[in-house]
């Protein structure tokens, strides 16, 4: 499979004096989820939301900010400008300040998995150096990639055929586990039981396979798709922004009838007139009001 047309992230991997060239494409595929819309039943209409103020109603984008609420109904208010000057530059380099043992990181601290490909020919004899002494030291090299205007610890591992690049979380982004487990009683397990449970883990034990688990709920929901199809048909939703409004009288058909006419004319050769009367009331139609301007003036932000 060919990967998308467009990195997530293009840039340098550094290894000291090593300067790989690469690209990041993200290794999660989400077009694979079912996603449904909301759809008003009487009038098969698809719901769409307003940002709107209790005693004002909808409001404009410009006229929305975003408040970190210090208290109980008590906010600071941030302008789109003050969070753009928080923005760290993107840096297009990814260094690799530290190596750690491959199974001394707690796999809860992975996140994001990127594949990270050779940008260009010359970066071939570096990927594949980098690849390899990371492979045969059992280590992952870490350290800081900035993406999107935020910061991120990178994780580098060999994968395959390939590097894969993992995001990794700060220690403030996990809850402690102790205060979870606190409550589960405290003892001993019969050994004749553990053993009990340990002949059972060696009777299906065998290497990890993604394949051979299937999602079962995404998979009833493609049967009970294909099933409202076949019984049901489907149901044509009129998007309202698109259509044509209709202004009264047969305006609207009248345009739809003289299009067609003309598009059939222009195939033949000596296109006939059209009648007067069509072409009569074809110069009467006019094109639908253009919607009112806003009013220059804006409330004031509050």
């Amino acid at each position: 499979m060919a990967p998308p047309a467009r990195p997530v992230w293009t840039g340098q991997i550094r290894l000291a004096l090593v300067a790989l060239p690469v690209k990041l494409y993200s290794a999660l595929d989400s077009r694979e989820k079912i996603a449904f819309n909301q759809i008003h039943e009487p009038s098969k209409q698809r719901i769409k939301y307003e940002k709107v103020v209790p005693g004002i109603g909808p409001v404009d984008k410009d006229e929305i900010v975003k408040g970190y609420e210090v208290q109980k109904g008590r906010y600071v208010l941030f302008s789109d400008e003050e969070f753009e000057a928080l923005k760290i530059d993107s840096k297009k380099t990814l260094d690799m300040i530290q190596f750690a043992p491959a199974d001394t990181i707690d796999p809860i601290y992975f996140d994001k998995p990127y594949y990270a490909l050779p940008d260009g020919k010359l970066a071939d004899e570096p990927y594949r150096v980098v690849r390899d002494a990371l492979r045969r030291t059992g280590t992952i090299g870490l350290g800081q990639i900035t993406m999107r205007g935020r910061s991120y610890i990178a994780a580098v591992k060999p994968y395959e055929d390939g590097i894969l690049v993992e995001t990794v979380h700060y220690s403030e982004e996990l809850r402690a586990a102790k205060g979870f487990f606190d409550e589960i009683p405290a003892g001993k397990s019969e050994p004749d039981l553990v053993d009990l449970a340990e002949e059972l883990i060696k009777r299906k034990l065998a290497p990890f396979d993604a394949s051979k688990f299937e999602d079962e709920y995404s998979q009833a929901l493609e049967r009970l798709i294909k099933k409202k199809i076949e019984r049901e048909g489907e149901t044509v939703l009129e998007d309202q922004e698109s259509a044509t409004p209709d202004y009264g009288g047969n305006v609207v058909s009248l345009v739809d009838a003289l299009k067609k006419s003309l598009a059939k004319k222009q195939a033949a050769a000596e296109p006939e007139a059209p009648p007067k009367r069509v072409k009569a009331a074809a110069e009467k139609v006019k094109a639908p009001p253009k919607a009112s301007a806003k009013p220059a003036a804006k409330r004031a932000k509050k």
